[in-house]
């Protein structure tokens, strides 16, 4: 595919080139107009975690998981993976670390990282770039599929490792 295209192009008189160039142009642009999305995005995740309030949740939350059997330690990957794909990887990373890839831990994490995506990463980037300023429909839908990834994630892996 790579040969292919340039070579269909030049095939058709297209400037392939000069093409490419102009594209790269735009792309520069786009670039440079999500930087605003991305530092937001960047803060409101470092205020998160240093507020305390994931903390706070996970402390709330942890007794419920844990008397359905689900390690409590997969809990912030599910909180930060819709926020932030290099924190969650970070994360993922540091639990395989500790409890070792074939641990239930590493097992849950790593189908979690397969499994969910960083919608509010993409959500903001993607439409502030196009210019989308109502994304409610498309936040709600993402953020269940996310905690249905979660879930599914969670379950599969007590069913089959567990």
């Amino acid at each position: 595919m790579i040969a292919f295209i340039p070579l269909y192009a030049y095939a058709r008189k297209v400037p392939v080139y000069e093409s490419f160039v102009d594209g790269a142009k735009e792309g520069f642009g786009t670039a440079i107009g999500i930087i605003p999305h991305l530092v937001g995005m960047m803060v409101a995740i470092s205020v998160f975690r240093a507020s305390g309030a994931l903390d706070y949740f996970m402390g709330f939350i942890s007794p419920l998981l844990r008397g359905l059997g689900v390690p409590s330690e997969v809990l912030p990957l599910g909180l930060l993976r819709p926020l932030t794909g290099t924190g969650s990887l970070a994360y993922t990373t540091e639990l395989i670390r500790i409890h070792g890839p074939d641990s239930l831990i590493g097992r849950i994490a790593s189908t979690i990282q397969g499994s969910t995506d960083t919608t509010l990463y993409v959500l903001t980037v993607y439409f502030g770039a196009v210019g989308i300023r109502n994304g409610r429909y498309a936040l709600k839908v993402g953020l269940f599929s996310d905690l249905v990834g979660f879930a599914a994630a969670i379950a599969v892996c007590l069913l089959v490792f567990g």
